[in-house]
């Protein structure tokens, strides 16, 4: 939540892009790539669905998209005939889902029953590895395009694979997807705490804001003036034969 970071804590600092980046990137991404000129959009009302829906909106706008049509759901229904149908009229070719996997699977399903092939949109929130079994097989190749904070590129892979296969040895898991931001965050504040010779939060906090260039399991990490990363990545995703596939880091 992007509000979090911008109440002028001294005492916050995050490691990953924030909603307004992933609901923005994704708008722009509607409008560039996908080249939707009918987009509609719906949220489930949470603070987290309802924010990152916003963001997309205005990311669509700043391209000079338009907006077709605005609905709204919660997070626990399972019929949207109602809305999609009002949809419908507007011949959407993007669909955008503020929310999480759970509904959105089910809103697929029911795209389909009702003819709607409009491109299926969403955060992270959608962009689970459970997304086609909850659709029940009902999406199409590269249908759903959904992104997550974070992501590596290039050089950095080989840190996050170095990291990937340590974790594994140690505790016999896969890694699950922000472990590894977590793991950057400790040892950003380890990293400040050396610097500044203290564990004290008065002396090594004023060091950890002004990180810059930190080398990170994650990439390069610096903080702005909020204490939000600069410059943090995105991945972009899709799905093919049910299975999540990248489509490209964006930052």
């Amino acid at each position: 939540n992007p509000k979090f970071t911008r109440q002028g804590f001294k005492t916050t600092f995050r490691v990953v892009a924030d909603d307004v980046h992933l609901g923005g990137t994704l708008g722009r991404y509607a409008v560039e790539q996908l080249k939707g000129k009918s987009i509609a959009v719906i949220d489930d009302r949470t603070a987290y669905g309802q924010g990152v829906a916003d963001e997309f909106e205005k990311g669509v706008k700043g391209k000079g998209g338009k907006i077709a049509k605005r609905e709204f759901t919660n997070d626990k229904a399972t019929d949207f005939t109602a809305i999609l149908t009002s949809i419908k009229a507007a011949k959407p070719d993007v669909v955008f889902y503020g929310g999480m996997d759970a509904v959105a699977g089910p809103m697929i399903r029911q795209m389909k029953q009702l003819g709607i092939t409009a491109k299926f949109m969403g955060g992270d929130g959608i962009c689970s590895g459970e997304l086609p079994k909850l659709s029940a097989g009902a999406m199409d190749d590269g249908q759903v395009v959904c992104a997550e904070a974070g992501g590596v590129e290039g050089t950095q892979k080989v840190g996050m694979e170095k990291f990937k296969t340590d974790f594994k040895k140690k505790f016999n898991a896969d890694v699950q997807i922000y472990a590894p931001y977590v793991y950057d965050a400790t040892m950003v504040l380890v990293d400040a705490m050396v610097k500044a010779g203290s564990a004290d939060p008065a002396k090594y906090l004023p060091v950890l804001a002004k990180t810059n260039g930190y080398k990170g399991v994650t990439g390069t990490i610096a903080f702005d003036e909020k204490g939000d990363v600069k410059n943090g990545a995105l991945t972009l995703f899709t799905y093919k034969g049910g299975n999540r596939e990248q489509i490209a880091v964006v930052r």
